[in-house]
């Protein structure tokens, strides 16, 4: 599958088979989400991954949108760590776009995922952070695992918004 049927294809799974995901999938994704742009080149990012049930549950409990863990194989959450980048402040974008990385990875390779927003949302952020023991602040809560279910696409190219100047 190349990049821009990734992107059509790409789809917030919320319902997930139980089926376990091997943790050489989740390295391919973190593989596609560090290869993000940064800043110059900052990478401001730390990634916790877990498929256990206790961490997935805790994060569950701290970030009630997360619940879509239940089935979910992995959750991976993206940590920021605006340190690394000390002259800038676009963290944010750089980790959203490590995130995006991770779902179009996800898509490109027959997973599903969801995105699940943490920051700036407080205190859900801080307590994700401490569920999983994060030091770095918590951006997004990604749940992976194989679909059960096949979402409609949603996006579309929409020329009522786009300004040529």
């Amino acid at each position: 599958m190349d990049v821009l049927e990734a992107i059509a294809a790409r789809r917030s799974v919320r319902k997930f088979k139980k089926e376990a995901v091997g943790k050489d999938k989740i390295e391919t994704l973190l593989d596609a989400a560090m290869h993000a742009p940064s800043a110059v080149n900052s990478r401001p990012w730390e990634f916790y991954c877990s498929d256990k049930a206790e961490v997935k549950a805790a994060i569950m409990t701290a970030h009630p949108a997360s619940k879509i863990l239940e089935t979910a194989s992995w959750a991976i959450v993206v940590c920021a760590r605006p340190e690394w980048q000390p002259k800038h402040n676009y963290w944010q974008q750089d980790c959203a776009a490590a995130v995006e990385n991770i779902l179009l990875a996800a898509a490109g390779t027959g997973l599903g995922a969801c995105w699940c927003g943490c920051y700036p949302s407080q205190p859900r952020t801080d307590e994700v952070a401490k569920a999983i023991g994060c030091t770095g602040i918590p951006v997004a809560v990604v749940a992976v695992g194989v679909p059960d279910e096949a979402p409609a696409a949603k996006g579309f190219y929409d020329p009522a918004r786009v300004h040529f100047i």
